[in-house]
């Protein structure tokens, strides 16, 4: 008589089947990768582009990603399925040439988790000390691509960014979703009550505002230019805290305290991919474009008005004071679609004729999860 299966046997048999489709997935990784490396071959021969920023093809890889989701037949969900391939694409496309981005440091910030995000944790990283510095590094050549926070859900738009997006050459050529956690940490051994000083960056306190009301309302809050920064010098003051990432703590060995203590359980920060080229459209694409009207009124609405002629719709608008021109605002729009689709070229062709100044920001396919 054949003995009943035990749970131990069964478990057993399982972790044998999932060793073996292990196996399966490493040998495909594998084949994918010596495809990538052909790719690369291929294309020295033919005599195209083989830095690392001729290589890196948003539009492409935006258009694998949402063709892998819709064809996922779960029980992952799409983010865990693009996060798994944002990490094999990227580890594959570093045997051609390694990206090089450069993104507001040190080590540890939101800014560096959204890099990783994005680019599967394969890029070099080059931490830069301001956002003027960032463009000029990928200005320069001396990153491949920059990566740049634009708009915070709770806390609005980054004017240095938009600043610095009309004045530079740059284009953006991609966008990063990312969703901010915040956490309150601290030395161990450290109680919340016994904290004089709370370290963040400016938009992560007015982001837990109401939390530190509740929780810590006697402990000063001090500023600072980064969210790494501020838990590096809660590490050094023995009645400190910062509010940073959690991989903030890991860095300078601090313990959270509370995790997600954000007021809005949905605070999103949105990331421009910068780089120095054109992206082709992707099928599900975003434009961004700055422009400035005549002084007469009216003038707004008469500027824009091939929008809705050509059918195309506008998903914001938001001015900014003009640099150097006292009084005078830059409008910033975006776009459903891209700069290669006709109706939004006829429109832009009109819209910059009646505009006193016009920039395409760049066209560029829309965040994924």
């Amino acid at each position: 008589m054949m003995a009943e299966p035990t749970l131990t046997s069964t478990l057993a048999q399982l972790r044998t089947e999932i060793d073996r489709i292990d196996g399966e997935l490493l040998a495909l990784i594998c084949a994918r990768a010596r495809v990538a490396e052909q790719v690369g071959h291929s294309k020295a021969k033919a005599g195209e582009g083989t830095r690392a920023a001729d290589i890196y093809r948003p539009e492409r890889e935006s258009a694998v990603l949402r063709a892998l989701v819709a064809r996922n037949p779960g029980p992952l969900t799409g983010e865990a399925i693009t996060r798994i391939f944002r990490s094999v694409i990227g580890s594959c496309m570093a045997l051609e040439a390694p990206l090089t981005v450069a993104f507001l440091g040190p080590l540890g910030t939101f800014s560096e988790a959204a890099v990783s995000k994005h680019f599967g944790g394969a890029a070099r990283l080059l931490p830069c000390s301001s956002f003027d510095e960032i463009f000029r590094a990928c200005e320069r050549e001396e990153a491949d691509l920059a990566v740049v926070p634009v708009v915070n859900s709770s806390e609005g738009f980054i004017g240095r960014t938009l600043d610095l997006a009309v004045a530079s050459p740059l284009k953006v050529c991609g966008e990063i979703d990312f969703r901010v956690i915040q956490n309150i940490m601290m030395k161990q051994g450290v109680a919340l009550a016994e904290v004089e000083v709370i370290y963040s960056h400016a938009q992560s306190l007015a982001q837990c505002a109401l939390w530190l009301a509740a929780h810590a309302p006697n402990a000063r809050r001090e500023s600072v230019v980064s969210n790494a920064e501020a838990a590096r010098l809660a590490g050094l003051h023995p009645r400190a805290a910062a509010i940073a990432g959690e991989a903030a703590a890991g860095q300078f060995g601090l313990e959270i305290c509370a995790a997600g203590i954000e007021d809005n359980p949905n605070n999103t920060t949105r990331f421009w991919v910068m780089g120095r080229r054109e992206v082709p459209p992707s099928g599900n694409d975003k434009t961004s474009i700055a422009l400035a009207t005549q002084h007469v009124s009216g003038a707004f609405h008469e500027t824009i008005a091939p929008f809705a002629r050509h059918g195309v719709s506008m998903a914001h608008i938001e001015s900014r004071p003009m640099p150097g021109n006292q009084w005078e605002y830059v409008f910033l729009i975006d776009l459903e679609g891209h700069t290669a689709d006709d109706n939004v070229a006829d429109a832009l062709a009109e819209v910059k004729q009646r505009a006193r100044f016009f920039k395409v920001l760049g066209a560029y396919p829309k965040a994924i999860a």
